[in-house]
């Protein structure tokens, strides 16, 4: 098994027990989509209603700084959301876990989830990442306008936040998924 890690300190699994020996379900909406960088033997396209892909973390990194900060995807409450459903094998479970914690959890913003998605072929369990709305790092108040605002500044260690928000509308297309939420900020940037 080949899982990219970080070099930093390994990030511990906390609040996600996942029974072992079972194979994992793991929802992406976001860069997971097309870049998972850990094995998986299914991949299926799938809805989570109740959740929606935005805009609302703010990124003092990687697509901002603390004096500029700019904003990268959480699930936020409400709507719903088109995105790609990975089956992990459970020999890969707990290393594709200690690399999902080490890419998603570094900073806490996201609270892990068990989450039922709508799929071919039936309903699926999966782990979802869902943006912590009482994080210092939430910025899903600001509004559209905000939101775009933070966007037209944001450049951190991995490009321009625009950069990131035109990548993730290119390659929702090629997926065949519209997200109108993210068309209109697109404009409005």
């Amino acid at each position: 098994m080949n899982v990219q890690a970080s070099p930093s300190a390994p990030v511990p699994i906390v609040d996600f027990d996942h029974p072992p020996g079972e194979d994992l379900w793991v929802f992406a909406y976001g860069s997971l989509m097309w870049n998972p960088a850990f094995p998986s033997v299914a991949r299926v396209q799938a809805l989570l209603r109740g959740w929606h892909r935005c805009f609302c973390i703010y990124s003092h990194q990687h697509r901002g700084t603390p004096e500029k900060p700019g904003a990268v995807l959480g699930l936020d409450r409400g709507g719903s959301c088109r995105g790609i459903a990975y089956q992990v094998a459970a020999a890969d479970v707990p290393a594709v876990l200690a690399y999902l914690w080490q890419r998603e959890m570094a900073y806490r913003v996201y609270v892990p989830r068990r989450v039922g998605l709508e799929a071919e072929g039936g309903r699926i369990t999966a782990l979802a990442f869902t943006a912590d709305r009482s994080h210092a790092q939430y910025c899903g108040r600001l509004g559209p306008d905000g939101t775009a605002a933070l966007i037209r500044q944001g450049e951190g260690q991995s490009g321009r936040n625009i950069d990131y928000l035109d990548s993730l509308i290119a390659h929702l297309r090629e997926l065949g998924i519209h997200d109108r939420g993210l068309e209109d900020l697109r404009a409005r940037v």
